[in-house]
């Protein structure tokens, strides 16, 4: 039976629909060409020792211990070498390779990718692999890790959440796979104080601060008015506060002003 125009009409809608809001699948990984015009991108091929050089350094602040962060070249993203960051449990074993985000414009939209491979499943209690230091908070830092086996926020100097530690905001998260490259992006808007989080990217519900305060994700964010992050630097390793050692790799990073992708 021929279907009546109604109904073709009805189809379409729908399709076009289930298009619009189907997760975009991961693309491999690529290196924007416009990447050093408002920002910068990194695969670490160009690294000659096993110590993180050129634009990278290991320094850590307060204390370190038994972390270690280095150059790889027995596990790879893309090419032949990568970072790898072994953590230890203990807030003095904190390891990390950073940079300077002073070749980035201020202001406005802040986005970053990395792509990251670790080796055991994120514990209950907090941990952190990422960390942005906030010149607007005193110099504290935008923390990314893990906290109750799931994919957090933190911000180090009100220990505020996103999303809220509730099973209902848990729920909101996703674990980061072990074993395997997970393509990790973010978006800062630093003008409105807003956040976005994308996983291989899928935006995470319980990762987005959208200026509308909402139970178990970024009402307690939010609890705090005024937020407008202003990140000097990108660090990628580890830090424990309690339980927790991994082993981490990280690659082909792109920070900019505009979407960078998977």
């Amino acid at each position: 039976m021929t279907p009546t125009p109604y109904r073709a009409l009805a189809a379409a809608a729908v399709a076009v629909a289930l298009a619009l809001t189907a997760p975009a699948a991961p693309r491999a990984s690529a290196q924007p060409a416009a990447c050093a015009a408002n920002g910068f991108c990194e695969d670490f091929e160009s690294q000659t020792g096993t110590t993180p050089a050129g634009r990278w350094t290991t320094a850590v602040a307060n204390c370190s211990g038994t972390g270690t962060a280095t150059v790889d070249t027995t596990t790879a993203h893309g090419g032949t070498k990568s970072v790898r960051v072994t953590g230890k449990a203990g807030y003095c074993n904190h390891a990390f390779a950073g940079t300077s985000l002073s070749d980035v414009p201020s202001g406005g939209d802040l986005y970053a990718r990395f792509w990251v491979r670790h080796t055991t499943a994120l514990p209950a209690q907090h941990v952190t692999f990422a960390a942005l230091r906030d010149a607007n908070d005193n110099g504290r830092d935008l923390r990314m890790g893990g906290q109750n086996k799931a994919l957090q926020w933190n911000r180090e100097s009100d220990d505020a959440t996103l999303p809220a530690q509730s099973p209902a905001g848990v729920a909101l998260s996703t674990p980061l796979p072990v074993n395997t490259w997970t393509c990790l992006e973010f978006r800062l808007d630093r003008t409105a104080g807003r956040l976005d989080t994308w996983v291989n990217g899928g935006l995470v519900t319980g990762l987005v601060v959208d200026g509308t305060p909402t139970q178990d994700v970024d009402q307690q964010w939010l609890n705090r008015g005024g937020w407008r992050p202003a990140p000097g630097d990108l660090r990628l390793g580890w830090e424990s506060y309690g339980e927790g050692d991994d082993t981490l790799w990280y690659d082909d990073v792109a920070v900019g002003t505009s979407r960078i992708g998977c």
